[in-house]
């Protein structure tokens, strides 16, 4: 395994919002419409798992709201997100080394950037993640966490979502592997997209000395916490 890039210590990031804030944010967003569910179920969600909780991040599940319709959602800057133009395959990753609740509604606890990860490669991030009993996050949980906490997407201290792979017809898994970061208005993106987040890919065998590898230690649906 690479040796960290930096001694320097992560920034600490502010606790999530409240459950129930957490709620009515993706209400306005009409996240719970994507969903095709109400606002009512959302809320009721959020009330019954714990309305004052800030350890746990409220997500919907990738069947619900896929990446491509929570992707627009994100904003950095005042500039909206995006898919790259050579992604029109993105809501086909498919959660990877990952167990999700059924329900449309589920919780992500433990959350963590992987800044300590960067410059790894994915095929060296997951195993160490595995060994520290850690999953890593699907790209539709690494959007709901800007969603709710922007400041979880810096320059230079943006993630890759591992959790989320494609597979291929004949069972090999695509080397694409999703990211979020934060565009620089080049190529593609367009000068109008600089500091615009950025849902793209990177390969799975390269290393980025500023991407980390975002994680959880578990993801449960609200009945089980009660």
């Amino acid at each position: 395994m690479p040796d960290a890039p930096s001694p320097t210590p992560s920034p600490v990031l502010p606790a999530l919002p409240p459950l129930t804030a957490q709620a009515e944010h993706l209400v306005e967003l009409g996240v719970h419409e994507l969903a095709g569910t109400t606002a009512e179920e959302l809320r009721a969600f959020a009330e019954h798992a714990g309305p004052a909780r800030t350890d746990a991040l409220l997500a919907v599940h990738p069947d619900r709201a896929p990446a491509s319709a929570l992707a627009p959602l994100l904003r950095h800057e005042g500039k909206p997100g995006f898919v790259v133009t050579d992604m029109p395959d993105v809501d086909d990753f498919a959660p990877y080394a990952v167990e999700l609740p059924e329900a449309p509604f589920y919780l992500v606890t433990g959350l963590d950037r992987g800044d300590h990860m960067a410059n790894w490669s994915p095929d060296e991030a997951l195993p160490a993640l595995t060994e520290a009993h850690r999953t890593p996050l699907l790209l539709t949980e690494g959007i709901h966490w800007v969603l709710q906490q922007p400041a979880a997407l810096a320059r230079n201290l943006c993630f890759m979502t591992i959790g989320s792979r494609l597979r291929k017809p004949n069972g090999t898994y695509d080397a694409r592997t999703p990211a979020i970061w934060i565009s620089n208005g080049t190529g593609r993106d367009g000068r109008e997209r600089r500091n615009a987040p950025k849902v793209g890919w990177c390969w799975w065998n390269n290393r980025h000395t500023w991407l980390g590898f975002a994680s959880t230690t578990g993801r449960k649906e609200e009945g089980e916490y009660r």
